[in-house]
């Protein structure tokens, strides 16, 4: 669906700008996009190795773990079907902590092995489990601790100070965060009956 509303936007662009004989500024935006978008990947893969080596010292020094270990009491909570020591809680946990760190890069494979693990326990398997909902809702809405995607897009960029992003983006996070899960909660209640 997505692609077919991206085709007529795109169609629609072209035929506009080909009735108002201003064809030239298609292909002229279209390459200076090709050309901003390369040159924005190559500043963002320095910024991102940062974070990600940054994440993986977290992982090897054991910072993950103490986060895993804060997290479990809450998680368990957030996801009370889900038995303890079952894999799925170790990638659910995994995933949040990705996303806390604002690694949105390295959260879609993560959400995909714990939805993989939930999936060895859900009973109906062509339906999702209200622990495979609660988990996309937090996924999609990522409370983010320190937003490092958009620190390095912003770095990347040219911003003269990309860091500046991070308490509203605390803000906002916790908030979303808190409402999708107050509507998950309401949405289960309701679906339950």
């Amino acid at each position: 669906m997505i692609n077919l509303i991206w085709l007529i936007l795109m169609a629609g662009g072209i035929l506009y700008a080909g009735i108002n004989g201003r064809i030239e500024v298609v292909t002229q935006s279209a390459i200076n996009a090709a050309k901003s978008a390369v040159e924005l990947a190559i500043n963002l893969i320095g910024v991102m190795c940062l974070w990600l080596g940054i994440m993986k010292i977290a992982e090897l020094s054991g910072i993950i773990k103490v986060i895993s270990y804060t997290l479990s009491p809450i998680i368990g909570l957030l996801f009370p079907r889900v038995p303890r020591n079952h894999p799925a809680m170790g990638a659910i946990i995994m995933t949040i902590s990705a996303n806390m760190l604002g690694l949105g890069n390295a959260v879609t494979p993560l959400g995909i092995k714990a939805m993989q693990e939930l999936q060895t326990i859900n009973p109906k398997k062509d339906t999702a489990t209200p622990a495979m909902c609660t988990l996309l809702a937090l996924c999609t809405t990522g409370f983010t601790l320190v937003p490092a995607t958009i620190i390095a897009l912003r770095s990347a960029a040219g911003s003269v100070n990309p860091t500046e992003i991070v308490g509203s983006t605390l803000l906002v996070s916790l908030l979303s965060t808190i409402l999708v899960l107050i509507m998950d909660r309401i949405c289960q209640m309701i679906f339950r009956r």
